[in-house]
């Protein structure tokens, strides 16, 4: 079990209800975890669904968080928030009352099933990388290089 001390960048996003309320209900879910503690929160931010366009606009948080959890470890924990908070996978890309994506853990790179680090939206959402910068960790994206590009 790796028990290190991980820097991880989550991306949470809804656009369904109280957009507010279900950010900050997720964030302290989050910070509960024993083994997770949120060191930046960058504001919120309204963005217009990119994929699928016929629905509301999103509200978008990126936090930066601290944690000895594996990445598979996290990804579990915070499917099981998405679910306790009342996602309902019924669209791809579709409204949902909260999703949070994992950004980056420290420079991993994964590829595995459900498990993909860094995730695509750090490279495809610009608003990602406003929000990055907000926070003073806008060279993250460069850390990784474009993977798209090429």
């Amino acid at each position: 079990m790796d028990k290190n001390n991980h820097i991880a960048f989550l991306c949470l996003g809804t656009n369904l209800g109280d957009r507010e309320l279900y950010l900050s209900d997720a964030i302290q879910k989050i910070s509960a975890h024993p083994e997770v503690m949120v060191l930046k929160k960058s504001t919120a931010l309204n963005t217009e669904a990119l994929e699928v366009t016929d629905q509301p606009d999103f509200l978008n948080q990126i936090i930066q968080i601290s944690t000895h959890l594996s990445p598979r470890e996290l990804l579990d924990f915070l499917l099981g928030i998405e679910n306790e908070m009342g996602r309902v996978r019924t669209i791809d890309k579709g409204p949902r009352v909260i999703d949070i994506d994992i950004l980056s853990i420290d420079d991993m790179k994964v590829h595995e099933k459900g498990l993909h680090l860094p995730h695509h939206s750090l490279f495809t959402r610009p608003f990602i990388l406003e929000l990055l910068n907000e926070l003073g960790e806008g060279s993250l994206i460069q850390a990784f290089g474009n993977p798209l590009e090429g």
